[in-house]
């Protein structure tokens, strides 16, 4: 069959049509994304703002619109931490529907990182054991581990690399010393009331990293680009990262677009995104992980292609 998926991210919204066969990995056939940046669109109560919520549910009708001239027989959509942490996320989904027709479904913290664990586990395989998962998109930070495609523990973080520049103003000058030490300690207190749960399903044999932040940063530490396919092996080392961290904070944000990897939507943010995967690697004692190419929206795929 030819599915068609509709991810609504911090950042973006991306359609991906991909063509589903029993035991075959999705190939995917077109995609069609916008930078809405949904989780910068919020009235001083939490809500997304009209603006946005109209904008959101235009390109949806949109997106509904390309998946009937690609041939797609089912159309699903799903929302992670910008429309789940709004107060008006009732009202949000309503308008949604009433212009496309498209019921969004909101995926849970929880959910989101098990959804990914399982993407991971079918890129990397049986072989690679145990995994230990970490996962940073614009809203929050998940994290996951298991030697089965379930995982066995999970943690949900609003460590988003977006959200911690909005909410700590990273975006404009560089930040003093004292603002990076508040975010620092933030985050790894944060983690640390994660790490037991995760450490006791025993030492993993593989560490994963997945994301547009996370691949970003193995560009930006020598990592293979991205046009040269996804099964070229790609990695981030610790010490690599963090050696980039007080060069990002000297950066000016428009200045990091430049750098290798890294986009100018993105720029902002990778400071605090960067200070995050540091301090997870560092806290879960990692001294490198795997990239993988596949995250949260292969792994609704694959959930959904299983219940076929």
């Amino acid at each position: 069959m030819r599915l068609g998926v509709i991810d609504v991210g911090s950042n973006t919204v991306h359609l991906l049509v991909i063509d589903a066969h029993p035991g075959a990995h999705p190939l995917p056939d077109y995609s069609h994304k916008v930078d809405l940046r949904l989780a910068e669109q919020l009235t001083d109560d939490g809500a997304i703002s009209p603006d946005g919520a109209e904008r959101l549910a235009r390109f949806v009708l949109d997106c509904v619109e390309v998946a009937e001239s690609r041939g797609v027989s089912e159309l699903l959509g799903f929302a992670t931490s910008a429309i789940r942490d709004a107060t008006n996320t009732d009202e949000v989904l309503d308008r949604v529907r009433a212009a496309s027709g498209l019921q969004l479904q909101v995926l849970s913290g929880e959910n989101e990182a098990r959804l990914t664990f399982l993407a991971a586990r079918r890129w990397f395989g049986w072989s690679s054991g145990r995994l230990f998962l970490i996962d940073i998109g614009g809203g929050s930070l998940e994290l996951a581990a298991g030697i089965d495609e379930e995982a066995d523990a999970v943690a949900s973080l609003p460590l988003g690399a977006g959200r911690l520049t909005r909410e700590l103003q990273l975006a404009g000058d560089n930040p003093s010393e004292k603002k990076l030490k508040e975010l620092r300690k933030r985050i790894r207190s944060q983690i640390a009331e994660e790490h037991r749960p995760l450490v006791k399903v025993g030492a993993p044999h593989r560490v994963v990293g997945t994301s547009k932040t996370i691949r970003s940063l193995g560009r930006l530490c020598g990592a293979a680009p991205s046009s040269e396919g996804q099964h070229v092996p790609r990695s981030l080392a610790r010490a690599d990262l963090a050696a980039w961290v007080p060069k990002l904070a000297a950066m000016a944000p428009e200045d990091r677009s430049n750098l290798p990897g890294i986009s100018q939507a993105r720029g902002p943010q990778m400071l605090a995104g960067a200070m995050v995967v540091e301090a997870a690697m560092e806290l879960f004692d990692v001294d490198q992980l795997d990239i993988c190419p596949w995250a949260l929206r292969e792994g609704f795929i694959l959930r959904r292609m299983d219940s076929l």
